[in-house]
């Protein structure tokens, strides 16, 4: 089949890397410019030079909104349009142009998850598996009928970057045997359950900031989520913003303030967490390592070297 590819970051450039292995042919590439924008420069390799590499023409575009861009759509003839991280709305007359539509590649167990940073999100939220959906684009957002989907369990001990590894090595096969499948006339398309769809924004810096209501075991699964190379979970302690880089839940309940930096417990420091904490029925955050804004990492032990005052949200 033609194929014309619409895509951006490492999810967008493993999918043409897929295509180009395939026995497809990829006509035409789309896919955005390079953006400043703190999320975006994380997993950047490049959709437009792998394409340029191996003589598939590109289109740069913020938004899929003019006649240029649809003419040459359909001067590239495709079969079947194939969609990775691309970042804005597609319009019906694009994304049906082919004889067999668009087939959108997301990095969720759809119908949950839906929209952006879906990893990230789930890892916070407590879901015990993540995966990858490949599923036919229509006019909702990441609503089409689902072809395939593949999921692999989230660990106590995983972060936002192990589960991104994982999943983005599915996209490979998921794409070829997508296509496959669509070629040779064997899909087999479901109907997504909108009962259970869930939607989700892009994240920023003010996603990161560390709020001590929260039980530790949200803000322990926000740590893990806000793992190196993304902006990590932060607070603020006598002004100074410090990154949370590793933490745990305390193994025994302290009762206080949230926010409280209380005491040692093993390799940690723990501070007080949960609104309910004045009840003492919960554990706290047991805080590991830290990192100032220079890039310099502190044990907590060593940062924390007295105990008392608190980590606050803001300065």
């Amino acid at each position: 089949m033609r194929v014309v590819m619409f895509g951006y970051q490492t999810w967008g450039h493993r999918t043409l890397q897929a295509l180009l292995e395939s026995d497809h042919e990829v006509a035409l590439v789309v896919t955005h410019p390079r953006s400043e924008h703190a999320y975006e420069k994380i997993w950047d390799d490049s959709v437009a030079e792998l394409a340029e590499k191996h003589g598939v023409p590109v289109l740069l575009r913020n938004r899929p909104d003019d006649a240029e861009l649809l003419e040459a759509i359909r001067a590239a003839a495709p079969d079947v349009i194939v969609a990775n991280n691309w970042r804005t709305w597609l319009p019906p007359e694009i994304f049906d142009l082919p004889p067999h539509g668009t087939l959108n590649v997301h990095d969720s167990l759809l119908p949950a998850y839906a929209g952006f940073s879906p990893i990230i999100w789930a890892l916070i939220n407590g879901e015990d598996r993540v995966g990858v959906t490949a599923h036919r684009m229509d006019a909702e957002l990441d609503a089409g009928d689902i072809l395939l989907q593949r999921s692999t369990p989230v660990g106590p001990q995983d972060t936002a970057t192990d589960l991104f590894h994982r999943t983005v090595d599915m996209i490979a096969p998921l794409v070829r045997e997508s296509l496959d499948l669509m070629a040779s006339g064997r899909a087999r398309w479901q109907p997504q359950d909108r009962s259970r769809a869930s939607f989700f924004h892009k994240r920023s810096v003010e996603d990161s900031r560390i709020d001590w209501n929260w039980p530790a075991e949200d803000l322990e699964r926000l740590v893990r989520a806000q793992s190196d190379p993304y902006p990590n979970a932060f607070a603020y302690h006598r002004g100074e913003r410090i990154r949370i880089v590793s933490a745990a839940v305390s193994r025994a309940r302290y009762g206080g303030t949230p926010g409280r930096i209380f005491i040692r417990e093993g390799d940690g420091v723990v501070v007080v967490a949960g609104a309910d904490a004045r009840g003492g029925h919960r554990p706290g955050l047991l805080v590991r390592t830290i990192r100032t804004d220079d890039g310099t990492e502190h044990a907590a032990t060593d940062w924390f070297r007295t105990m008392g005052g608190y980590l606050t949200s803001r300065p």
